[in-house]
């Protein structure tokens, strides 16, 4: 049987089917095990085969790539106005398939087991850095209880720790508790510097990664981040790119009138953090006479607060970003102000 298209909701064993005629009338509507996707799409002909763009929905889309079938993928935010109602998994296929059918919808494209092998390593990182930062956040809690405080900052740990150990208003038993939590800190850093040497090792060798190291703001992490999580031919511009992060204002419009609010914080959410970090990083630094010390950041700071010229920065910085990785250019310098 031939279908126009073929609309898949797929969960960890139960994959629900929704496939359409050329009249777009649905012809087959029906749940597989996960054995049997694999063989229903094996005797298929080639068509157009449509997931949301989840987790493990990049894997099957290339093992349905390789039986020569069509594959897109659809990010989920784009398919949930399209669910009718009640939410359940053939209302899901259904509207992942309405959603397919829309003649300016957006798909994510496919990677290869390679680039999402090296974007573990990325992730893996962030993981660690927020199960060390709770727990930094959970000793500073708990020695609060007991009256010990100290200064922000990762390098103040082990001076609170201290301070907690000399403390006579702490019981033993917390001291020991509060210990561990130190030592699992401690093993979380050695952690976080041996995969930072890794990715800086990874970074040094990547082409696309060194020359965006060039741009103020962005260092080794968001360079490697970029070249390997972005494909600039998906964007038609660096507006769109900047867009598609988040970085750009929501709109509230109506009957003519034009309201712009904050970012939309759409898009992908750790390039649009890194952007943000490193540009405020230039922002600290932004004096006369600076590397980074633009006159149009200059400028900026004299009209406007420092955290909102550092999303401007960040947008700026995306846009620079888009276009060397689209025409391989090197980072120019602007020039400095007197």
């Amino acid at each position: 049987m031939q279908f126009k298209r073929v609309a898949v909701d797929t969960s960890k064993s139960v994959f629900t089917i929704h496939a359409v005629d050329n009249d777009e009338h649905p012809v087959v509507r029906r749940d597989l095990s996960r054995s049997q996707f694999q063989t229903f799409f094996s005797k298929l002909p080639p068509t157009v085969v449509v997931l949301e763009a989840t987790g493990g929905s990049h894997h099957w889309g290339r093992l349905l790539s390789s039986m020569g079938h069509e594959v897109k993928l659809i990010p989920p935010q784009y398919v949930k106005p399209f669910v009718k109602r009640s939410k359940n998994d053939r209302n899901d296929a259904e509207a992942i398939s309405e959603a397919a059918s829309r003649p300016n919808m957006r798909f994510v494209p496919l990677k290869s087991a390679e680039m999402q092998a090296d974007g573990i390593e990325l992730n893996s990182r962030q993981i660690l850095v927020e199960q060390r930062t709770a727990l930094v956040n959970s000793l500073r809690g708990h020695a609060a209880e007991f009256g010990v405080v100290a200064a922000k900052g990762l390098h103040r740990v082990e001076k609170l720790l201290e301070v907690i150990e000399a403390s006579l208003d702490v019981p033993p038993t917390a001291k020991t508790a509060l210990a561990q939590l130190g030592k699992q800190i401690a093993y979380l850093d050695s952690q976080l510097e041996e995969i930072d040497r890794r990715l800086v090792t990874q970074q040094k060798s990547h082409p696309v990664a060194q020359l965006l190291s060039a741009v103020p703001g962005i260092g080794a992490i968001s360079s490697l981040t970029l070249a390997l999580q972005v494909d600039p031919k998906q964007f038609k511009s660096g507006r769109h790119f900047s867009a598609w992060l988040g970085l750009t204002p929501k709109q509230h419009s109506s009957g003519g009138k034009h309201r712009l609010g904050g970012i939309s914080r759409a898009g992908h959410e750790r390039i649009r953090q890194l952007l943000v970090v490193g540009a405020m990083a230039v922002v600290r630094h932004a004096v006369n006479g600076s590397k980074a010390a633009t006159s149009w950041l200059l400028s900026l700071l004299e009209r406007r607060p420092r955290k909102l010229a550092a999303v401007a920065l960040a947008n700026k910085m995306a846009r620079i970003a888009w276009a060397m990785m689209m025409n391989g250019e090197e980072y120019r310098h602007p020039a400095r102000t007197a």
